[in-house]
């Protein structure tokens, strides 16, 4: 059983940047898929940015790919998204998510674990 605690979400300007966290506690983190999903209310929940256990292979949407980079530290048992030049569009519920997946997917299904999510508001 792995459960996910999410944090670093926030109010902040179009441009500014922010860091989420994601703490995770059980065993065996290493061993587990890492994601970031995000979910604006009245629409489906979309994948934005994953990572391997080693941290060697990253996955992002291209909706964020050269603004979003996905880290984790396996010995504090977290994964990071830090996120740059942040847009209104990039408004909402963001959630981490693990699995025991080999290499790295967007497949929402293939996760097992799911955090409550951080909410992140960008103003224009």
């Amino acid at each position: 059983q792995v459960q996910l605690v999410e944090s670093g979400g926030g109010l902040v300007q179009a441009g500014d940047s922010l860091r989420l966290s994601c703490a995770a506690s059980g065993r065996a983190f290493s061993l587990y898929t890492m994601g970031w999903f995000r979910q604006v209310p009245g629409r489906e929940r979309e994948f934005a940015a994953a990572i391997s256990g080693s941290g060697g292979s990253t996955h992002y949407a291209d909706s964020v790919k050269g603004r979003f980079t996905i880290s984790r530290d396996n010995a504090k048992n977290t994964v990071y998204l830090q996120m740059n030049s942040l847009k209104p569009e990039d408004t909402a519920v963001y959630y981490c998510a693990a699995g025991r997946i080999i290499g790295i997917t967007s497949t929402q299904r293939q996760y097992d674990y799911w955090g409550q999510g951080t909410q992140v508001t960008v103003s224009s």
